[in-house]
């Protein structure tokens, strides 16, 4: 600064106006309350399905669910796993990011056998699930959402019902089952679907192009059970 005071001093012994740049003090802007965008918030719901994993139709399901980018649950049976190249379909779901839980293994009515028994049909079907996934399987969706209480305490696990059961399984109307769900759903629901019937498969996929444009948003049972 003493440099530039300096030169003009010169300046005007010489009669020379002087043009000293000096650069302007830049003026703040206040920030918009527009320019801060926050994520929207859209009312979430979940598509379970049971029964699986179906050689004839959990293929299709998996391929629509990764075409619009939705993650579902499947609750699976243990004998299902078993037959043929199923154990393939199970692997698919947990690499697509979908949850995947207990159905039993034989699809029985815990209430109705001796505790051992139940004991023995959720304990084989983790077995098989976490050696095909290699992940340890935190939730149950009991046969018919019985679930006995005395379970609680010999196995740690969480049981799933549901809010939203269009009957699929006797329906087995598309149209009939993607109009009752898209009527009854609501946030936070649990839609209950069979993954063993290509009817059920095609309103699944009907389902979500419908509740999208109504702007739900498709997340796994375990974010709906979340405090």
């Amino acid at each position: 600064m003493g440099r530039v005071l300096t030169v003009t001093y010169v300046f005007l012994l010489l009669g020379i106006q002087p043009f000293v740049n000096i650069p302007a003090e830049r003026e703040v802007q206040p920030v918009s309350a527009d320019v801060e965008q926050t994520e929207e918030i859209r009312p979430k719901i979940a598509l379970t399905f049971d029964d699986g994993p179906s050689a004839a139709y959990t293929e299709k399901l998996l391929d629509g669910l990764r075409e619009r980018d939705v993650h579902a649950t499947f609750f699976l049976i243990g004998e299902n796993i078993e037959k043929g190249d199923n154990a393939l379909l199970v692997r698919q779901m947990a690499r697509d990011g979908h949850l995947i839980g207990n159905h039993t293994y034989h699809h029985v009515q815990l209430t109705k056998i001796k505790e051992e028994e139940a004991l023995k049909e959720l304990e084989e079907t983790n077995r098989l699930i976490e050696k095909i996934t290699g992940n340890p399987v935190e939730y149950v969706r009991p046969p018919f959402g019985e679930f006995p209480k005395e379970l609680s305490a010999k196995i740690s696990m969480i049981p799933v019902m549901w809010t939203v059961d269009p009957l699929d399984w006797s329906v087995k109307d598309t149209e009939k089952i993607v109009s009752k769900v898209v009527t009854q759903a609501k946030e936070n629901d649990m839609i209950l679907l069979h993954d063993c019937y290509g009817t059920s498969v095609e309103a699944a996929l009907q389902i979500i192009d419908r509740l999208k444009e109504k702007g739900f948003e498709f997340v796994t049972a375990d974010r709906l059970l979340l405090p």
